[in-house]
């Protein structure tokens, strides 16, 4: 007896799922504590850049000193990003593009520029994400795993989902979500061993983000009362609409890219002179979009001033995302759809809707903008209820999602990381032919 069962756990721990699996554990909480330090650091420098351009608006002599301290970075981050320029934008097509097998990574590089370049963009304000760069951590911390663990081919490339999952996992303390991208958004695939890698690395990353920032949701929200079903087809419209605003954020930023080709550090000089100008007239809008969020969805404004901040965060979006530098854009998204849906909801109160359900109806235009953008709905269904705290409101965000994400493909605009990832190849072909 003793003996059968020793040589089943032997045959188990030689298996290739248990590999898979063991790899993923390791990988997950490795990753998820040096983007534990990546997202601390993108937070002290945010609220920095908030103070820093509050005191400029009063002491206006001083943003001379600013605007050099900004050219100086400005050259040091053109720098890192011509040592590796694979950690210039967000870092999800980078993953996808390795696990492809198109595109090559040099994860140390990869992590010195990532952090050298996001947090220099954090501490000026600029509207970008750290949830894609947490990703392309997270990938990167386990590719350097392979040699020590000893990894075949294909146990590297599951080893880097299980790095990439558990990077989303911590950046949002959402493991559920960091599990469903990796296979969603990564893969496309829930074959048995994408699932175990990325369940692995997610929710041993969902271990450590608690332990470091605590395990509240990560945005906050306020109680979100759950929408009557009598009035459920009012969301309707709202989801043609994210998925509208989904087309038009993705060619925006599709567009913004030929800043990153200018001659020199001038792209990355565009977006720091717009951080300077957004911290002394809009500052809601500076850095992610997180406070924006918690706002947008309370917020007692009227319509022309929701719509005023929403074309903000998608102009300075596209400029900061436009330039290059290292960052993301899944919270700017989040922002621009929690706001849409804010918008949204103050019409609908002309309507006779409740005031408390401002916060449902904000809370499904978050959802319905990621969804359209990055079409990854079941990771937009997700996410939402992971950053929001509740399950009650599945029924009105997962509507608006499916409308949304239907919406943006019927007018034929691709999903934003698909789209960089084509136009990084294309390049990396380019160069090589040359």
């Amino acid at each position: 007896m003793w003996e059968t069962l020793i040589a089943r756990v032997r045959h188990l721990a030689s298996s290739r799922r248990w590999r898979v699996a063991r790899n993923g554990v390791l990988a997950g909480l490795l990753a998820g504590a040096v983007v534990c330090l990546y997202r601390y650091l993108i937070e002290i420098a945010t609220g920095f850049a908030v103070q820093t351009y509050a005191y400029l608006g009063e002491h206006p002599w001083m943003i001379p000193v600013w605007g050099v301290a900004a050219a100086v970075v400005v050259v040091g981050v053109w720098l890192v990003l011509r040592w590796e320029p694979q950690a210039s934008g967000s870092g999800i097509p980078q993953v996808k593009g390795f696990l492809l097998g198109g595109l090559g990574m040099r994860p140390g590089r990869v992590i010195g520029a990532r952090f050298l370049g996001g947090t220099s963009g954090a501490v000026f304000g600029l509207s970008l994400g750290r949830e894609g760069p947490s990703i392309h951590l997270g990938a990167a911390v386990a590719a350097l795993l392979r040699r020590p663990l000893r990894a075949t081919p294909e146990e590297a490339d599951h080893l880097v989902t299980s790095g990439a999952a558990a990077g989303l996992a911590a950046a949002f303390n959402a493991p559920v979500s960091g599990m469903i991208f990796g296979m969603e958004g990564l893969h496309r695939s829930f074959s048995p061993l994408v699932v175990a890698s990325a369940s692995t690395g997610a929710l041993a990353a969902g271990a450590v983000s608690p332990l470091v920032f605590g395990p509240h949701p990560i945005l906050q929200f306020a109680a979100v009362d759950p929408l009557p079903l009598t009035e459920l087809w009012l969301l309707l419209l709202l989801g043609i609409i994210t998925g509208v605003l989904g087309a038009a954020v993705n060619r925006l930023l599709l567009a913004s890219q030929t800043l990153a080709h200018l001659p020199g550090p001038t792209g990355l000089g565009v977006a720091f002179g717009a951080a300077l100008l957004v911290g002394l007239t809009m500052p809601q809008v500076l850095g992610g979009g997180a406070p924006l969020i918690g706002w947008a969805e309370q917020a007692s404004a009227g319509i022309g001033v929701l719509l005023i901040l929403l074309a903000g965060k998608m102009l300075f979006t596209a400029i900061s995302f436009g330039s290059g530098i290292p960052g993301g854009i899944f919270m700017p998204i989040l922002a621009m759809g929690t706001l849409c849906g804010a918008s949204y909801a103050v019409v609908l109160r002309t309507w006779g809707i409740s005031p408390a359900s401002q916060a449902i109806v904000a809370l499904c235009g978050m959802a319905g903008l990621l969804a359209a953008t990055v079409r990854t709905p079941l990771t937009s269904i997700l996410l939402t209820a992971e950053m929001s705290g509740s399950l009650s409101h599945l029924l009105p965000v997962a509507l608006v999602v499916i409308i949304a994400a239907f919406t943006a493909d019927a007018l034929r605009v691709p999903p934003i990381y698909e789209a960089l990832l084509e136009r990084r190849l294309r390049a990396e072909n380019a160069a090589a032919a040359s």
